[in-house]
This record gives C-alpha cells, sequence and structure tokens, in this order.
C-alpha cells in the first residue's frame, strides 16, 4: 500500500505471498477506488421518510448512540432481549471485525439477545463433510500442484478463486487431467481438459456412478479401507447399486463419459477433488459432500500429498474464539440467517452488519415486506447506502480494510494474516469493535470484556495453545503480515487418520449417500434455476462501483436452445424469470453453456440498481438443505416469460 498524504493511492499484491503470488482479482484491483467512492457513507444518519424511500438526516454519533441505546433498553424491558436479532453476514470474514470472531457476540450477550446462526453459505457442506472426516478441513489447496487427475466439481475457480488456479497450472504442466463437473460451462470449464455439464442437485449420483468404476477396476485401496474407514462394506453396497447406466440416468452425463472418467480416477493417484460452497446449495448438498468425501477414502488418496478433497480450510484453523456464553443469564433462542423472511414478526430490533440481506437472502420479497414494518427498530452498520440501508432507521457509517485493524485465516490457504490499518477511517466511519465498546460505555454496561482493544483481542485468539499455532505470535504476525499455520508441507492431513472418535472415516449408512434434490426429482417442463457468481462483484459487494457495472452489462439469463425454441425466446428478448415467491427481470441469452432444462443467472446485483428492481434472490425459496439448513439457491424451479415491450 502507497500512502501520499494520509491518503491511500496505490495498492498491489505482496509477490513473496506463497498462495497469491502478488495477483489481485478483478474486483479487489479496484478496491481503493472502492474506498474512496463518491457514495460512501461517511456519517451517523437517521431515517427522514418512509421505509424503503433513502431519505436520512446527518446526526452525530452521540445522537445515534443515545436514540439506540433508548431504543434497545425499551426492547429488553418490554420484550426480552431475544427480540433483539444481531444479524452479521459474512463481509471481509475477519476475525476482529467480522463474522469468524463473530464481531459484537460479547455485548449482545449482554443484552440477552438471539444468536445468529451463520447458516447461509457453506454449512451443509461443512457438516456433510464433518461427519464423514470429523472436520471440514481437507487438502492444502498449494498441493494441487502435486495431483495427477484434477476434478473441479462445482466450483468456477477462475471467477471465485483464481489464486488456486496457478497451483492447478502447476500440476498440469507436470501432467494432470483437468476436469471441470458443473451445470454451466464456465470460464474455468473452457480452460479445462473436459467438462461434463451434470444435472444441478446430482453431485452425489455422479460420485457413486465414479466409484462403482473403481470397484469394476478392482482398483479401491484395501490397506487404507481397513485401517482408516469404517461403514465400508454397507456402503459398498450402495455403490453396487449405482451402476454407471443409473448414475447417466440421474445426472444426465453421458454414461460412456461417466466410465471414462471412472476409469481414470481408479488408476490416477494422486487425485485431487476441489468441491466449494455452489455444489452444496440444495436440499442433498451435505449428503452430496460427505459422498465425495468418500472417493478419496476408496481410492486411498489420502495417504499422498496432492490428494483428498479441497473444500474450506477453515477447518484447519484453531484460534481461540470466545463468544463469552457466561455472560448470558439465561439460554437464548437462535435465528438462522436464512430464515430471515419467516422468521421477523417477532423481532423488534434488526441489526444489520457486514450483510446486505435485500440483495443476499432468499425470498427477498418477503423480506422487504417485514423490513417495511413501523414496530421493527433497524439499524444497519455499513459502508454504501444498500437497498438494505433504505430501510434502515439509523445507519452507523463503517470503516474499510484499509482503515482498521483485523486478523485474517482464508478459507482457501493455509496462512494467517493480519491487517494493520493504512489510513485514518473516511469521514465519521468507526470499525465494528470500536462501535460495540462506544455503544456499551452508552448502555452503561461495566462488564471489563466489552473494552478489550483490537490488540488485546487479536492476543487472545492467538492464545489457544493448538500446536498449528506454534511460533506464530500478534507481535510477528504484525511485523510480516502472513505466516504460514505451522503445518507440514507437503501436507497429507488424513494419510494416518481422521478426528473423529473412532479415528477413522465414516461411510455414508446405506440409502442415505444420495438425497435428491428438488430439481434433481423434478425433470420435466420447468426450469431449475443456478445462481453462480458473477465474475465482477463479490456476492453483493462492488454492485456499485460503476466500472464493474459497466463490465457486468445487462442482468442475463442463459438458456439452453431447446428450451429457448420451445418458449420462442430468442436472444436479447427481456423477460421475467417467474415462480410462486416473484419475478426479476432478465435479459435471454441463448447458449450451449447450460444444458436443457438449466437456466442461469449470475447473483450478487443490487436490487434498486436493477431493472425491474429484483434480482435472483426474488425466486429463491426459502427451504432448506438437508444439514445445517442451508440455503438453497440452486434448487429452483422457475418458468420464462416474455415481458411486454413498450
Amino acid at each position: 500500500m502507497t500512502v501520499e498524504d494520509g491518503k491511500a493511492v496505490k495498492m498491489r499484491g505482496n509477490p513473496d505471498q506463497p498462495y497469491t503470488r502478488g495477483a489481485l482479482c478483478v474486483k479487489v484491483n479496484r478496491y481503493l477506488e472502492h474506498t474512496q467512492a463518491q457514495d460512501r457513507i461517511l456519517h451517523p444518519l437517521r431515517r427522514t421518510g418512509p421505509k424503503g424511500s433513502g431519505q436520512f438526516e446527518r446526526i452525530s454519533w452521540e445522537e445515534a448512540l443515545d436514540e439506540i441505546a433508548t431504543r434497545l433498553r425499551g426492547i429488553v424491558d418490554e420484550h426480552g432481549g431475544e427480540a433483539i436479532w444481531p444479524y452479521l453476514g459474512t463481509g471481509s470474514l475477519g476475525y476482529l471485525q467480522g463474522c469468524e470472531g463473530v464481531a459484537g457476540r460479547r455485548f449482545w450477550n449482554m443484552l440477552g439477545a438471539s444468536k445468529h446462526s451463520l447458516n447461509i453459505c457453506s454449512v451443509a457442506g461443512s457438516l456433510g463433510l464433518a461427519r464423514a472426516q470429523g472436520t471440514a478441513g481437507g487438502m492444502d489447496p498449494e498441493n494441487f500442484a502435486q495431483a495427477k487427475l484434477i476434478l473441479l466439481w462445482g466450483t468456477n475457480t477462475l471467477t471465485s478463486g483464481h489464486h488456486l488456479w496457478k497451483f492447478i497450472q502447476d500440476g498440469r504442466a507436470a501432467g494432470a487431467h483437468v476436469v471441470a463437473i458443473d451445470p454451466i460451462r464456465t470460464r474455468t470449464a473452457d480452460q479445462a481438459d473436459e467438462h461434463l455439464a451434470i444435472r444441478p442437485g446430482t453431485d452425489a449420483a455422479l460420485a457413486l456412478g465414479l466409484l462403482h468404476v473403481v470397484l469394476a477396476e478392482n482398483a479401491q485401496d484395501e490397506e487404507y479401507l481397513a485401517q482408516h474407514t469404517e461403514g465400508w462394506e454397507d456402503f459398498r453396497e450402495e455403490i453396487m447399486d449405482w451402476p454407471v447406466e443409473r448414475a447417466a440416468e440421474v445426472t444426465g452425463i453421458p454414461a460412456e463419459a461417466i466410465h471414462r472418467l471412472g476409469t481414470k480416477l481408479a488408476h490416477t493417484r494422486p487425485t485431487a477433488i476441489r468441491a466449494t460452497m455452489g455444489i452444496q446449495r440444495h436440499e442433498g448438498g451435505g449428503a452430496a459432500m460427505r459422498t465425495i468425501a468418500s472417493i478419496p477414502g476408496v481410492t486411498g488418496d489420502w495417504r499422498h500429498p496432492g490428494g483428498g478433497v479441497a473444500y474450506s480450510t477453515s477447518g484447519h484453523v484453531h484460534l481461540k474464539i470466545d463468544k463469552r456464553n457466561d455472560l448470558l443469564a439465561a439460554p437464548v433462542r437462535t435465528r438462522y440467517m436464512t430464515r430471515l423472511a419467516s422468521e421477523l414478526d417477532d423481532v423488534k430490533c434488526l441489526w444489520v452488519y457486514a450483510a446486505n440481506p435485500l440483495a443476499s437472502t432468499s425470498d427477498s420479497n418477503r423480506i422487504r415486506k417485514g423490513l417495511a414494518r413501523e414496530d421493527l427498530f433497524t439499524v444497519v452498520m455499513e459502508q454504501f447506502p444498500t437497498d438494505t440501508v433504505d430501510y434502515a432507521d439509523i445507519v452507523l457509517p463503517a470503516t474499510m480494510q484499509t482503515e482498521h485493524m483485523d486478523l485474517h485465516a482464508g478459507y482457501g490457504h493455509m496462512y494467517l494474516l493480519w491487517n494493520e490499518p493504512a489510513v485514518a477511517p473516511a469521514g465519521e466511519a468507526l470499525s465494528t469493535t470500536e462501535t460495540f465498546r462506544r455503544l456499551a460505555a452508552h448502555m452503561g454496561l461495566t462488564e471489563p470484556s466489552l473494552y478489550d482493544s483490537d490488540l488485546e483481542l487479536a492476543a487472545d485468539l492467538l492464545s489457544s495453545g493448538h500446536p498449528s499455532l506454534e511460533g506464530i505470535t500478534l507481535d510477528r504476525l504484525r511485523k510480516e503480515g502472513w505466516m504460514r499455520m505451522s503445518y507440514p508441507q507437503p501436507f497429507a492431513p488424513f494419510a494416518d487418520g481422521f478426528p473423529t472418535p473412532s479415528g477413522r472415516l465414516r461411510f455414508p449408512r446405506r440409502g442415505k449417500a444420495f438425497v435428491p434434490s428438488l430439481s434433481s426429482r423434478t425433470v420435466g417442463d420447468r426450469l431449475t434455476l443456478i445462481t453462480p457468481a458473477a465474475h465482477t462483484f463479490l456476492n453483493s459487494t462492488f454492485a456499485n462501483n460503476p466500472e464493474l457495472l459497466r463490465r457486468a452489462k445487462e442482468p442475463v439469463v442463459l438458456v439452453n436452445p431447446a428450451d429457448a425454441a420451445a418458449r420462442g425466446l430468442s436472444t436479447g428478448r427481456r423477460v421475467r424469470v417467474v415462480n410462486h415467491n416473484g419475478y426479476f427481470l432478465a435479459d435471454v441469452e441463448v447458449s450451449d453453456r447450460v444444458a436443457k432444462g438449466v437456466v442461469a443467472s449470475p447473483k450478487g446485483r443490487w436490487p434498486k440498481l436493477t431493472t425491474g428492481g429484483a434480482n435472483p434472490n426474488a425466486v429463491v425459496d426459502e427451504r432448506d438443505a438437508d444439514m445445517g439448513k442451508g440455503a438453497v439457491y440452486h434448487d429452483n424451479l422457475v418458468e420464462l416469460e416474455l415481458e411486454p415491450l413498450v
């Protein structure tokens, strides 16, 4: 970071960082511009117009905190603390300022507020992996360079994790074969050696079909199975129920393609599988990840560096996360992030931070109606005037990465990173931690831990005593900027067993390996909508950047030529993508990038900056995945209706 006269003027990646090697993505390349944007919120605001109007007046921090403290006390006295919902999003995933360390939890516990379950992103897959492996942690992504077969399964690496691509390319240069398994022929699929267009929600069926070929080739690792797994005989019978022909019928992938890949899987060590969050956003998402995690247990790939499954490295992070439940006077209810539309009725205060639910949460039309309630006191801590901000009673300006301290541990690598502020906060913006310290003081709370400084909080995080943190001190981390956690390199996490009670990989029970999703069991005239990540936005972050909006162009929906012909649609025609929840507008792009029966429209746009005032979440069901009440963003049935020409 280059700072001149107190202003950040240049930012670049650190070429010495082993994972990023100095590269920045198309989004973060514009980060400094984003911090200095004209629409940045710089002062506390109070609503003056109707909810949703975005009409506010500037007030002081003193006025804002006084009003908030008064309202919170009144709600606690009249309705109890559980009527307060601290709705925390993933934001920048900081351990100080964000969701990873559960920012603000101490304060909310003192009030007895409802607990908030961050179940919107990856929970179904994480739980599926944990049931198999004892942890969601898996491969070190850097070890993809050692793989000889690489399966990019439901992940668009070049859009949503491009740093990994360097290691994939290293593996490819040494002879690795790269296969993209995805309902869409993405940028990544274009660069792969092979693309298998799978029907959404049928990934577990493909895994079982591939394993059927492995068994037919007698290529299972009997020694590894005997020493490090449990439930094999039962799971083996399940696999035998999934011959290639059945897997092909369910997945939509030709039987010869499944057989070809299964044969390659049977005889190629090590095989690395990259499966990320999109793969588990359907009714059977947890089971899908558990079954995919079983593949290297059968083939013995967990023996080898460069073999196994990489979903999230967060399971290898062992910081001390002190949620301070001792501050609670009594147990409180848990509210689920994905259930905002249906669980707002008895909420009297919604406090939103590091989140933009009107752009990012399922069933957004019902959420909008809930936020319009006059008796709902809504506070939003934000950097920009999002759709959610428009419904706030009080808006508090929040700092950005260049302006506050934070400790990070990315879920795609094995490093801890320190974020030191480079410049003073813009306007009157405050960090999340400082906001809660000031609010605690305004409410007269005397619990000492509410006033811990950021450095004290960071030192506490590093004090878990886990071997992975050996040699990592706060002073050293601040000086060096990043440090690899103390894991061997190369890293084979389950070569000698698993962190389960038995020390073994737990295969799915018979009949539980494949849980059909709504879309996989409803193959017919209706279309399955999937909402992949946009190349220019990070969820809804950066979706107000003028240049990135220009690059994103108008919202589109990809439609297979057969589906377009059946509906009389052509490229460029505007349609309503509609179901029982509502609709959003998009321009048709007729393309063989999606299979028949599948349509795709990228997520992330702010509704108020979008023609028609809605994004794909207007039609996404508020339903649960099979584990953790995960979201079902890729498991929704829609139809396409022509928008009348004007």
